[in-house]
Formats: structure tokens, C-alpha cells, sequence
């Protein structure tokens, strides 16, 4: 039987310690992350990374361009469409300083005109 005091501690993860301060992330976002586990590195590499597996989920690349300051802990973005439920929606893949992790992130405040772009982008495209 399991005390008390022991049920009522916060249980850490097998993944790793979970930090309350950031939003939880998508089943989606977590299954196109853990897909880029594998990743070897460098600025080559990124985009066919994450544009093989946006397209293992049903989804696409729209382009990537430098960070230039808008995320912390980032060299580059991708700007991805993955399916959500029956819609499309826009999710950011991001490489670190380092060139050697991806992580993924819904876009927040801080990317929101990303998103705009790329809503503005795929008109574009529709239209072409």
C-alpha cells in the first residue's frame, strides 16, 4: 500500500521532470517531436528532418527561415501544417543554438505574426 505523504508528492515523469510554467504540449506535437529524436545535427539536416516528418504525420513543411532573435535557445524555425482533428493547424519546429535538437512548440504571442504569415502563405498557395 502506497503512503499517504508518497500518493500525494508529485510523481516525476519517465521522460523527465515536468515544468508546470510551460503549457502542455499536443499529442501531435509529442509524437512529431519524439519522430526527431534521431536527428544528426547541423543546418542542412533540419529541414529535410522535420520535412520527413511532417510528412509521417500527415502534414507539411511551409518553409523555414533564422530565428534572428524571436525564440530563446534557437537557430532556426519551421513553420509546419499538421492535421488536427479534421483541420490543419500551424505548429513550429525549432532548432537549438547548437544545431543539434529539435523541439517542438505551438505558436504562442511572441510567433503569432509566424502564423499570420503562414496563413498569408498557404492563401498563396491555394490560389496558385
Amino acid at each position: 500500500m502506497i503512503s499517504p505523504e508518497i500518493a500525494a508528492r508529485p510523481q516525476a515523469s519517465a521522460l523527465g521532470g515536468i515544468d508546470h510554467t510551460e503549457p502542455a504540449l499536443p499529442m501531435e506535437l509529442v509524437e512529431l517531436e519524439l519522430s526527431l529524436e534521431g536527428y544528426a545535427g547541423g543546418d542542412a539536416g533540419f529541414c529535410e528532418a522535420v520535412r520527413q516528418a511532417a510528412g509521417r504525420s500527415g502534414g507539411e513543411l511551409l518553409f523555414d527561415l533564422p530565428a534572428a532573435g524571436l525564440i530563446e535557445d534557437c537557430r532556426r524555425i519551421a513553420v509546419l501544417r499538421i492535421p488536427d482533428g479534421g483541420s490543419m493547424r500551424v505548429v513550429l519546429a525549432l532548432l537549438d543554438h547548437n544545431g543539434t535538437e529539435i523541439r517542438m512548440q505551438a505558436p504562442d504571442a511572441d510567433t503569432a505574426h509566424l502564423v499570420r504569415f503562414a496563413d498569408a502563405f498557404i492563401e498563396v498557395l491555394e490560389r496558385i
